[in-house]
């Protein structure tokens, strides 16, 4: 849900989008396992914006800027866990005489217990991809 939003309001303010998607190499290197291969994320990540109407095209990601710093781009869509990336991305824009990015920000969308949905937490088995509970991890004290 969190990355649908994302990329919904990339489709509702943009007009060609350009995805990044991390590549088999990026992933291991930021050390989230369990992440489904590049291939297989790519093929959900098309047939979920294909029905969003708009031209798309989806750039492998080596690295945490991508293009985007050299790229021919208006604007980026983020979420408070990436802005951070967004403005240094600008920063480089700036430095090679580029205009910067506009920076849409999105808010987390909330699971079912008012905590950001996101890859980790589905990926443990705490959240479905929508936000609803699995299972709680209740701790007992021993008397």
């Amino acid at each position: 849900m969190g990355h649908r939003a994302l990329l919904s309001k990339a489709f509702e303010i943009g007009d060609y989008i350009y995805i990044g998607l991390t590549s088999n190499a990026y992933v291991k290197r930021m050390k989230h396992p369990g992440i489904p291969t590049y291939s297989k994320r790519k093929a959900l990540l098309e047939g979920f914006v294909k029905g969003l109407g708009k031209k798309f095209e989806i750039t492998k990601l080596d690295d945490r800027f991508g293009p985007s710093t050299t790229g021919d781009f208006d604007a980026i869509v983020v979420t408070k866990e990436t802005l951070s990336a967004a403005r240094d991305i600008n920063r480089i824009r700036r430095m090679n005489d580029l205009k910067p990015l506009s920076i849409v920000r999105i808010n987390y969308v909330l699971a079912a217990d008012s905590k950001p949905i996101s890859t980790t937490r589905i990926l443990r088995g705490e959240i479905s991809p929508e936000g609803a509970l699995l299972h709680r991890i209740t701790r007992m004290r021993r008397r």
